[in-house]
């Protein structure tokens, strides 16, 4: 019994760290900055506002009830969907800050970062093709 716990958490630890590889975060195919995972959280959490080059970032949200959009958020970001909200409205209500802009697909999200040289977003990686870069 106690063997069976244990191949239980380990096979949900590797379901968990494997899980964001579901999540790719994309950029335009012309941005040259480094972005690592911290960047990617504190730009969506409006905490940096421009790409460590000093380049002006624009990031993109899903809407939720995505999958992709929960996954990031809790993975990447640490937060849930009721964290994120409270987050979001703390910021809007004292004029400190505004969510990224959300549109309604992946395609969306494509297309809006193809065409945005300081646009960052995050899909579903089976959907990345060659208009866009993965940085993580």
């Amino acid at each position: 019994m106690k063997l069976l716990k244990t191949s239980i958490v380990v096979y949900l630890s590797i379901l968990s760290f494997s899980s964001l590889g579901d999540v790719a975060v994309i950029v335009n195919p012309n941005n040259t900055s480094e972005i690592s995972e911290n960047d990617i959280s504190r730009i969506f959490l409006g905490k940096n506002k421009s790409y460590a080059n000093g380049n002006s970032v624009e990031p993109v949200n899903t809407k939720y009830g995505n999958g992709v959009r929960k996954e990031f958020e809790d993975k990447l970001i640490g937060k849930n969907k009721s964290q994120m909200k409270a987050y979001w409205s703390k910021l809007i209500f004292t004029g400190k800050g505004k969510p990224p802009k959300e549109l309604s697909s992946d395609d969306e999200i494509i297309a809006f970062v193809a065409a945005n040289p300081n646009a960052i977003g995050y899909i579903s990686s089976e959907k990345v093709n060659d208009s866009v870069k993965v940085v993580q």
